[in-house]
């Protein structure tokens, strides 16, 4: 397993003020999961710990610095069938961060309203090919789109831990075949 770390960023929508999370549309062009909807973030360098990888992962996929102190805490780890151990971070951005993001990296930034994980079709499971798993996503309203594990699950536990302080565990969710590139 190849080792990532994520950032979970919680912040001000930028037009409504209203409370949101960072999601990311990757370039269609990156060798690995392109296309795919992600939390900002990636493999930990040599010599780094996860949250100075998920720190400076932020940084040069969207252009925000924030430091140690804006880290809130850190969700489960997840291992994903593309071979990487994720450990994630719930980060706060204040008003005044600005997204900047390298659109070699980024083909778009969407500021989800908290709300969205709301929806009580959130998690949504179908069987996977591997016995006693589900495959998971969360259709999310804001993209009018479905959004899949591991991200999906992230997001999910995030509801469940940090909006609702309920104890949920979601490294028993399994992925689509797509995102396993």
């Amino acid at each position: 397993m190849r080792h990532a770390a994520v950032a979970f960023v919680v912040a001000a929508h930028e037009d409504t003020g209203e409370a949101c999370f960072w999601l990311t549309r990757r370039a269609a062009k990156l060798r690995r999961h392109g296309g795919q909807f992600a939390l900002p973030g990636g493999r930990i360098d040599d010599g780094e710990t996860a949250i100075e990888a998920a720190l400076r992962e932020l940084s040069e996929e969207m252009g925000v610095s924030l430091g140690v102190g804006d880290v809130l805490g850190a969700l489960d780890d997840f291992e994903t069938r593309s071979g990487f151990h994720i450990t994630p971070f719930v980060m706060w951005a204040d008003g005044s961060t600005k997204l900047a993001p390298d659109p070699n990296e980024v083909a778009r930034v969407f500021q989800i309203p908290l709300g969205d994980l709301e929806n009580p079709e959130i998690p949504k499971l179908v069987a996977s090919e591997t016995p006693g798993r589900h495959i998971m996503s969360a259709p999310i309203a804001t993209l009018g789109h479905e959004i899949y594990a591991p991200t999906a699950a992230l997001m999910f536990q995030f509801r469940e831990v940090g909006l609702h302080g309920r104890a949920t565990r979601v490294a028993h969710f399994d992925q689509p075949v797509f995102a396993r590139k």
